[in-house]
């Protein structure tokens, strides 16, 4: 097997990041949804603004997958945690290690900074998703659901008056 070379992505990776976002729209049914830039990638993943991180995976010096991440923080633990936004391989360098290889190093950022969870959305019909992340030790949270505001109704909620008090 080849061995799978992990490093944390660069501003010049950013073409590279957005490419594998792409194709993992394109996966998970959604091409068309990205809306995210090479502008919106530099300012928030390696600007003053910074808000991600992102470990990048290679194969012979083939990008081959990638994991991005940020930082959250729970009131239960007390503690901040990891939020795995996207964690892709591209079909050609899939059952090769690759996403068990970026999953074992974004727990071992956790890990490392003594936070007490990784978490993560996985979509209900990617079944082998779900039993490559059972295999590893994650388990589906049956009581919860993402939740989400966007677009106009974010704008009606932002404008909704407070109450008079």
């Amino acid at each position: 097997m080849p061995t799978v070379q992990i490093r944390p992505a660069l501003p010049a990776d950013v073409p590279l990041i957005l490419h594998l976002v792409r194709e993992l729209a394109i996966f998970e049914r959604e091409p068309d949804a990205v809306k995210a830039t090479e502008a919106d990638l530099h300012r928030y993943g390696f600007g003053p603004e910074k808000q991600f991180d992102c470990l990048l995976a290679f194969i012979e010096n083939e990008p081959a997958g990638l994991a991005l991440y940020f930082f959250n923080y729970s009131t239960w633990t007390g503690k901040p945690g990891i939020h795995l936004e996207d964690l892709f391989v591209l079909p050609a360098f899939r059952k090769q290690g690759i996403g068990r290889a970026l999953l074992s190093a974004v727990a071992r950022i956790a890990v490392e900074k003594g936070l007490p969870r990784l978490q993560w959305d996985v979509l209900r019909w990617n079944e082998k998703a779900i039993a490559f992340y059972q295999a590893h030790g994650a388990h589906l949270k049956d009581d919860w659901g993402t939740m989400r505001v966007e677009a106009e109704s974010l704008t009606a909620l932002a404008s909704q008056a407070t109450p008079s008090s």
